[in-house]
């Protein structure tokens, strides 16, 4: 480093360490703050004996009359003995007793699903976290292992990556070292039943540079790496879904080579089309190369969403009716439209799924679950038709 640059550097640290000082406060603060906020909220989602029927698949009175008879327990209530809203681990249970869990048969595959674009501020982690937590409260096993050191995913479950959680909490471990077996370590409860995250934070940027490095070197079967660690949880769980990088880098390829089906969020504009076309482009050259290598994945589907549509925009509905003509049947009839809903939640690490009640309105609530719960039921569909056990129930019944 000549003289003049080592000046630079040196007059450049003191700010540099400063502004990260004082940034790293005002997150604290933040996170601080949401916890206070809902400490003494319940963030679990519940649901009235009605949504819970509805989602058990019994009526209200089977559920009434479990109850009676001693198999499932007596219902929880106020202390006026109003009946209080059951927690998604009581509607699990109704499941067992009911005989309605819709798990996957052991011999389905665990359906392995990648929420990518190589753009950023798409809504990738967003609906990553919404369909995860959609997925649970059908009564499905599910794991979202967030690979983006950005921790965008993680956030949304109430931490605050780089301060509560180290590198040992993160698929890290696991990539950096060969003679791991498993994932297990790295998998957390959520307040969502049936639902568990493998956080990130800022140290998996790391695994980057280290996986790149090592796979320059000859080891092209790194990329494996992640699809390994992930056969290795997938007898607990019917979908795992992955939230990579906006990036096309070590990570985003072993999500590529780990994944059998694929979901690309896509904004209604003119930059976002663009550069979605430019992804689709490069991710055909990608997967011709990893082709080359006997690497390519084999994904039973690849679906567009259209995300944070704003239809009172005339370029936006230009876009989307574009997007529709272009991606045809590859694109989820549902548009996740924008919504103040989201951004209210979000704002509080929090999402949609586990408000009893709305942040802004219950008619921009209920018009945001509409969307969110269009959106992933369509993905759901995708996702039982990899199941030959799905299949074949509904050929017997002369739906396929």
């Amino acid at each position: 480093m000549s003289n003049l640059a080592e000046v630079q550097a040196s007059s450049l640290a003191g700010p540099i360490a400063q502004l990260s000082r004082r940034a790293s406060a005002v997150v604290a603060n933040l996170r601080d703050g949401a916890r206070a906020a809902r400490s003494g909220a319940r963030r679990e989602p519940t649901f009235s004996i009605g949504e819970a029927a509805d989602l058990v698949g019994r009526t209200p009175a089977a559920i009434r009359e479990a109850e009676k008879d001693g198999r499932l327990p007596p219902p929880p209530r106020t202390e006026t003995n109003r009946r209080v809203g059951y927690t998604l681990a009581q509607v699990n249970d109704m499941r067992g007793v009911f005989g309605t869990r819709p798990w996957r048969a052991p011999d389905d595959p665990c359906s392995v699903i990648a929420v990518q674009n190589f753009k950023g501020g798409v809504g990738k982690s967003t609906l990553s976290v919404h369909l995860a937590q959609y997925l649970a409260i059908q009564g499905y096993r599910v794991a979202l292992i967030d690979c983006d050191s950005q921790g965008s995913a993680t956030t949304l479950f109430g931490y605050v990556p780089d301060l509560d959680l180290t590198e040992d909490d993160t698929l890290y471990p696991f990539l950096r070292h060969d003679d791991m077996r498993s994932l297990d370590y790295a998998l957390r409860d959520t307040h969502f039943d049936g639902l568990k995250l493998i956080p990130a934070n800022l140290r998996l940027f790391q695994s980057e540079y280290e996986l790149a490095a090592r796979m320059a070197r000859g080891s092209g079967r790194l990329l494996d790496r992640l699809a390994q660690g992930i056969a290795s949880i997938a007898d607990q769980f019917d979908v795992v879904i992955l939230d990579p990088p906006p990036a096309l880098g070590a990570i985003s390829l072993s999500v590529l080579r780990a994944a059998n089906a694929l979901v690309v969020p896509v904004p209604p504009t003119v930059m976002d089309f663009s550069s979605t076309a430019a992804f689709l482009a490069m991710l055909d050259e990608t997967l011709a190369e990893l082709a080359s290598h006997e690497l390519a994945p084999e994904l039973s589907f690849l679906r567009v969403v259209a995300s944070k549509v704003d239809e009172n925009k005339s370029m936006q509905r230009e876009l989307l009716a574009l997007m529709r003509q272009v991606f045809g049947l590859s694109m989820v009839r549902t548009p996740l439209k924008d919504s103040a809903e989201i951004d209210n939640v979000t704002a509080r690490l929090m999402t949609v799924y586990e408000l009893d009640s709305p942040m802004t309105s219950k008619s921009v609530r209920d018009r945001c679950l509409t969307y969110l719960n269009g959106v992933n039921a369509e993905l759901l569909v995708d996702i039982r038709s990899t199941w030959p056990s799905h299949v074949e129930r509904l050929r017997k019944e002369g739906l396929a």
